[in-house]
């Protein structure tokens, strides 16, 4: 099978003006530039632009560190605000996921990755329980357990601490919280900001704390489903990258419902992190646009 045609994928966004886009397809014309994808969107509520555009590699005569420094002056001219990706689809990402008990999401990723349908390098799996080492260790993917004790806040900032140094060593373009039952510190938050990734059932925050799928059984919902957003320091309420939801009947067990709430987790954060690994999140305030 055929390699896929390497890209440059450049994301843009400014205040809204005249001669957006005309400026930016002007620079890439002027060099040769082959766009082969390009979407545009504009938030009249903020006034805010974004774009995200893809280009053939092979159409330029320089190398992704010079396009970045050749938009860097483009950008400069459309405004002191605009913020700007170029990221190069030749380098294969690479993503830290953390676990907890819970392996659904973590055995749909590392059979995404083992498929080559997630084309991604998964550098590391840390988890604070051990459980999920064996399936990590059998896809010759390193497992590091961080046990974090429990009514200890001193023994729980060292074990983030040691979490900390793990993730850091591999420079990840992505750190998937897949059911780690953690949370995160807001230096951790800060410092991961805008590529830290979680999932969690769509109930919150209906239905908060322990046994959410209890509470919504003895609700009597009909739709259970699944959030996959970036992580802030406010729990739960970073910006949305995915959701979905699945319907339940009033037959259905507890059980039933953890089932199929599962089910929706494992494909709401594949798609997620397919779409921040493609740069094709776009993140403006706690809103999000998704080209």
């Amino acid at each position: 099978m055929s390699s896929p045609e390497r890209r440059y994928v450049i994301t843009f966004g400014c205040p809204d003006r005249t001669g957006i886009i005309a400026r930016i397809s002007s620079f890439l014309a002027e060099n040769g530039g082959w766009i082969v994808e390009a979407a545009y969107h504009t938030d009249p509520e903020t006034g805010w632009f974004f774009t995200r555009q893809e280009v053939r590699a092979d159409s330029l005569p320089f190398g992704v560190d010079e396009l970045r420094s050749k938009f860097a002056d483009v950008a400069a001219d459309l405004g002191a605000l605009s913020t700007w990706t170029v990221t190069d689809t030749g380098e294969r990402k690479r993503v830290v996921i953390l676990v907890s008990r819970e392996g659904h999401c973590l055995y749909d990723l590392l059979a995404r990755v083992a498929t080559g349908e997630l084309d991604v390098e998964v550098s590391a799996v840390i988890g604070n329980h051990p459980e999920l080492g064996d399936i990590t260790r059998a896809h010759g993917i390193p497992f590091h357990h961080v046990p974090f004790p429990a009514n200890n806040p001193e023994g729980k900032q060292a074990a983030f601490a040691e979490l900390r140094e793990l993730v850091e060593k591999h420079d990840p373009h992505a750190v998937v919280l897949a059911r780690f039952m953690q949370i995160l510190p807001p230096e951790l938050c800060a410092a991961w900001t805008g590529r830290t990734i979680n999932i969690h059932h769509s109930f919150l925050p209906s239905f908060i704390g322990a046994r959410p799928y209890h509470q919504a059984h003895r609700r009597g919902v009909k739709l259970v489903g699944a959030t996959c957003h970036y992580v802030t320091a406010d729990l739960d309420a970073g910006p949305i990258i995915e959701q979905d939801v699945l319907r339940v009947q009033h037959g259905d067990s507890v059980a039933d419902m953890v089932r199929k709430g599962r089910d929706i987790e494992k494909v709401v954060l594949a798609r997620g992190l397919r779409w921040h690994l493609e740069d094709r999140v776009l993140v403006h305030g706690n809103q999000t646009v998704i080209f």
